[in-house]
């Protein structure tokens, strides 16, 4: 196949947009000096971003390498039966109506710069805030090894192999600490809203590039019919209940990604954060929609891969439409250099929440107390470079398929849901309840997932939740709460 960002026009691409990112990083820099001496200003963006960089950093947060790169290779292996993607980020939506306009005033209030530190000031216990730092790091870790994985994936499958998966990932991630040490999470934001337009533009143009060169949703349907009946079926009862559970367990798990609550806190108000939401719910529809449909084209396009193969499905695609056409062509550049800024960026809003807590909250708050602002920062990025050296070395063979990783990582940072969600709203909530909840419905989890356990088509990490918030109401509920210890708490979430 004569593939049209192999060679010496897929490097250039990637070195343009690699330059584009560092820019933004140094403009950052040079416009905002105090920024390395605040962690307000580096890891919230001084708390005043505007609707757009808003709504497009969270864009990023929940659109990135496991929508663009891994949802249509799983479209291509399951069929229809993944229509479920589309819900699957509606339910985020959702999730996050439930908490983030009060957190988001709760955050205001006290200053909060990472969701660890609400777990503090809402429990006052050590245990149960590194408990959830934790958690959240296993969170954040696991997420950061699947965006290095998918750069990789995206660099060697667009330029046809001339870039070899590994040194796609060394190019970037060396990229993506440059930029992020320059300009923190402003730099983020920014780089967020150049890759969002393009990436926009570039899906759909790949999506129209598909009907017109591979016959689109019919002459696939046509081929499955044929060729592979079961992708046109839908799931028998117990792939129906796997389904719910899944939407319950990413819809919540998606929503308290801390970075995502980091986005929170960083709004320049409560009106722009719930704008940028109201611009979020179309986009279930106009991205997982969109990539599921690409995802079902390519069946017909691309018969007979393997599933170490179809994982290049996205990048085999926008080659050969872009061979077709100058139009194309440069539509696919954008989307080539779109879909690796998003991954890149995402990875390091990612890195940028890592480094936050352990920095502010395990380093800060209780090995060395009277550490600066500047010396916490330092010890951020110097834990967040140690972090991705660590997942380079594990995405150098990628363990398993994107969606798994993707997968694999709500099963325990969804335990952190009851305490944070409940803490906002119940005076009663018991601090000895939240953590015995949280550690066994982590415990469950882990347990169920390495021994491979399956319970009625549940995923692991809803079973894990269910007893965890079980545990941490009923246990409210029966361990005694003194006067004080709720007027405390009602005094911490009272409005």
């Amino acid at each position: 196949m004569d593939l049209a960002f192999s060679g010496w026009s897929g490097i250039l691409i990637l070195v343009v947009y690699g330059l584009l990112m560092l820019g933004v990083g140094l403009f950052t820099y040079l416009k905002n000096r105090n920024i390395h001496e605040s962690l307000d200003e580096y890891y919230l963006g001084g708390r005043g971003l505007g609707v757009i960089v808003l709504f497009f950093t969270f864009f990023a947060t929940q659109y990135s390498g496991n929508t663009v790169v891994g949802y249509p290779p799983s479209a291509y292996r399951q069929g229809f039966e993944y229509l479920v993607s589309v819900p699957f980020f509606i339910m985020i939506i959702m999730a996050y109506l439930l908490f983030a306009p009060r957190l988001y005033k709760l955050g205001k209030k006290y200053n909060l710069i990472t969701p660890s530190q609400w777990f503090e000031k809402r429990f006052k216990s050590k245990a149960v805030t590194i408990l959830a730092s934790l958690l959240m790091l296993y969170g954040l870790g696991n997420y950061l090894l699947e965006q290095l994985i998918a750069i990789g994936q995206g660099v060697s499958g667009l330029t046809g192999g001339t870039i070899p998966y590994q040194v796609g990932v060394i190019f970037f991630v060396i990229i993506m600490v440059i930029y992020g040490w320059l300009g923190g999470m402003r730099s983020v934001a920014y780089t967020d809203t150049m890759q969002g337009i393009a990436l926009l533009f570039g899906v759909f143009m790949l999506l129209i590039g598909s009907i017109i060169y591979f016959g689109g949703l019919p002459t696939s349907a046509d081929y499955m019919q044929a060729y592979s009946p079961e992708k046109l079926g839908i799931p028998d009862g117990l792939g129906v209940v796997n389904w719910f559970s899944m939407l319950i367990l990413i819809g919540i798990g998606a929503a308290i990604y801390p970075h995502a609550i980091q986005r929170i806190f960083s709004a320049k108000s409560e009106r722009t954060l719930k704008r940028s939401f109201s611009r979020m719910a179309w986009m279930p529809f106009i991205t997982s929609g969109v990539v599921f449909i690409i995802g079902i084209i390519g069946i017909n396009a691309f018969p007979g891969l393997s599933t170490e193969e179809s994982e290049q499905l996205v990048g085999m695609m926008a080659s050969t439409i872009a061979s077709k056409n100058v139009i194309f062509y440069w539509a696919m550049v954008l989307l080539f250099g779109g879909v690796i800024a998003a991954i890149v960026s995402t990875a390091d809003s990612v890195l940028l929440t890592f480094s936050s807590i352990v920095s502010n909250d395990l380093y800060g708050s209780y090995i060395n107390p009277e550490a600066s602002q500047h010396k916490k920062l330092l010890v951020g990025k110097l834990a967040g470079v140690v972090a991705v050296g660590i997942l380079i070395l594990i995405a150098w063979f990628p363990p398993a398929t994107i969606y798994q990783i993707f997968i694999l990582k709500f099963e325990l940072l969804i335990q952190i849901a009851p305490g944070l969600i409940l803490g906002l709203y119940w005076n009663r909530l018991h601090t000895k309840a939240v953590f015995t909840g949280m550690a066994v419905g982590t415990l469950v989890a882990s347990i169920m997932t390495i021994f491979d356990i399956s319970v009625l088509g549940v995923s692991n990490g809803l079973w894990g939740l269910l007893l965890n918030t079980g545990i941490s109401v009923v246990g409210s509920l029966v361990m005694s709460v003194s006067v004080t210890e709720e007027n405390e708490a009602k005094q911490v979430i009272g409005m």
